[in-house]
């Protein structure tokens, strides 16, 4: 039986997003213990200092326009805390993660996984 438990993200939590919208055959980068992808179209987001990329679909379906340039996850995440180390394949590449930290999910039955560490996704999130 999984441990997975409902969160959404905090009110106060927006993030600051530009779309790649460019003519550009995307770009890798270094992030999370692994190599990172952005597509044509996805999505560059600054989470609190944290920037990174976000699947194109995966961000229209889950974060709504707050404000010019800001925007907010709307959807909840479904998560559960890694009991060990690992590795989690993402939309974008490949994920490290640490015992403690959390194994976070944007559907119910976990798909479009990531993991966040502990103290920044207890920052971030609350259940639901």
């Amino acid at each position: 039986m999984s441990s997975r438990q409902q969160y959404v993200k905090r009110d106060t939590q927006p993030v600051v997003a530009v779309q790649v919208d460019l003519d550009t055959p995307g770009f890798t980068y270094q992030k999370w213990g692994g190599t990172q992808r952005c597509k044509p179209g996805d999505w560059l987001v600054n989470n609190g200092g944290d920037t990174y990329t976000v699947d194109r679909d995966t961000f229209a379906h889950t974060y709504r326009a707050a404000g010019p340039g800001t925007y907010v996850k709307v959807t909840p995440v479904w998560a559960e805390v890694a009991h060990r180390a690992g590795e989690v394949r993402t939309k974008e590449g490949h994920t490290h993660y640490g015992a403690g930290d959390y194994l976070v999910y944007n559907e119910p039955d976990g798909g479009d996984p990531y993991a966040i560490a502990k103290d920044a996704f207890e920052r971030m999130y609350q259940r639901a």
